[in-house]
This record gives structure tokens, sequence and C-alpha cells, in this order.
């Protein structure tokens, strides 16, 4: 029997914790769409949350299940294939602290929580796969909400939701490059760590708790910081959102500031 059948169905079932964050996105993106909630930007702030709260699930889900075709056959047991946030081995790293910082007009920030028994996956391929899987679910994720704007699906679209999938996108990317630093403690440090010796892995390991500290602290640095969102709004660029968009969705969100008058204004829908 195959690592993948070895599970039961039940630790395969989603989460109906899981479907009510997903119907949370599904009701408040329709009420920022058809304009039904008397406040745009309240609407637009639990899509955008619950929506990135989705993402972090699926990211975590992805490690999981390329963990458990990799090899390791416990992952069913800890529960991480029902995409139960609840179910992650440190919840205040993997959705509280990246909710927190989305919030705050940040940035999506990476979080990574599902413990993986590393010495049962053969190969370093494997390895890096297992690594690589989460924020590569959240480049998909942004190619997904970015979809309308590539492919001119614009016409017809409120305008708020137009902002709201662009500030969301927005925070796909820049997850999915943050993790994809090579960082002791980020994926992207996971992807390459198997091809390392073990002499550098074991002199590396003990840095690892402040890997994302160290990033957040370049990245305060003003020419490291503007490169950092000059790449995002590059790659956004490409895929067809302008900064315009980015801005007036994180302006929405924001609802208890002050509106930009440049952007749409909260409670009223229109063009």
């Amino acid at each position: 029997m195959s690592s993948a059948t070895a599970t039961s169905k039940s630790e395969r079932r989603i989460s109906p914790v899981f479907l009510g964050i997903a119907a949370v996105m599904a009701v408040s993106g329709w009420g920022v769409w058809t304009g039904f909630a008397d406040n745009a930007g309240f609407a637009v702030f639990l899509f955008v949350v619950s929506a990135w709260v989705v993402s972090l699930c699926l990211h975590e889900y992805a490690h999981a299940r390329t963990a458990l075709h990799s090899g390791d056959i416990t992952i069913g047991a800890k529960g991480y294939l029902t995409l139960n946030p609840l179910k992650y081995t440190h919840a205040l790293l993997s959705i509280v602290l990246p909710v927190i910082f989305v919030i705050m007009g940040g940035i999506g920030l990476p979080g990574g929580a599902v413990y993986i028994e590393r010495d049962r996956v053969r190969g370093r391929w494997k390895h890096s796969a297992i690594s690589a899987a989460g924020p590569l679910t959240n480049a998909l994720f942004a190619v997904v909400c970015t979809s309308p704007f590539w492919l001119g699906g614009l016409d017809g679209m409120p305008l708020q939701f137009r902002e709201a999938l662009g500030f969301l996108a927005f925070l796909q990317v820049s997850a999915t490059l943050l993790n994809f630093v090579p960082v002791p403690g980020l994926d992207g440090y996971g992807v390459i760590e198997p091809w390392l010796s073990q002499k550098i892995r074991r002199q590396i390991a003990p840095f690892a708790p402040f890997g994302l500290i160290a990033v957040f602290v370049v990245l305060y640095q003003g020419t490291v910081n503007n490169a950092f969102f000059d790449l995002i709004d590059g790659i956004l660029g490409h895929l067809g959102v302008d900064q315009n968009s980015v801005y007036c969705g994180q302006n929405l969100f924001q609802f208890w500031k002050s509106p930009n008058p440049m952007c749409s204004v909260p409670g009223i829908f229109g063009s």
C-alpha cells in the first residue's frame, strides 16, 4: 500500500473549521462584489483576511501532502491533511502572526508549522520539493487572484472587488518572495539545505530561530526595502495589476483609517 493510500478517510476529510473560513471568504467576497454590505471597507477586510487564512492553510497542506507522497506516512495522523489550522504545530506562527501583519497593513508574513519527520524521507530532491511546495502554493494563489487582470476580465467587475484582489495578490506575491529567501527558518533554506554538507548544516542550525527576524531587520533598511517592493510591483505589473489597485485595496482593507480621496470611498459601490 502506498503512503498516499495508507491514510484513512477521516485523516483526509476537510475540517469544518476550514470550510467555515472558506464560507466567510465566499460570503464576504459576494458582499464586496454586489455592494450588499453597508461598509465596503469592512467587507473587503473580511474577504482579504479569510482568503489570506485559506491561502495559509493551503500552504501548509501543500507541505504536508508533498511529505506524505515523499515517505512521511505520519502526516495524516497529525491532522495536516484536513486543512484545519488548529492542527498546526505552531498556530501562532502559521496563522495568528501572519494575520496580525496583514491587519497592520504590512506584508505576507511567511508561516510554517507542520512537523515533517524528515528521517522518513529519502532523496534530496524530495526534501527540496517538500519545502518548495508551500511558497509555490502562494505563487499559484497569486496567479489565480490576478487572472482577471492578465486575462482581460475586468469589464463589469466592481471597482472595490478589483482593488481587494489587487491587495490580496500583493500579499501572496510578498509571501512567495519572503518564503523563498534562503535563510534558515524559511522555506527557501529548506530547498537548498539538503544539498549542503553536514558540517555547514550543523554550523547554520543554531541561527534558524532568528532567520525571519534577520530578514525583517534587513528589509527595514531603505535600499533593500525599496528594492523588495519594487520587485513586487514589477511582478504584479507583469501580471496586469497596477499599483493603484493594490494601494486602494489596502486603503479599503484598513477601513478604520481615513479613506484616501484618490481611492474608492468605503460604503459607495460603483465605477
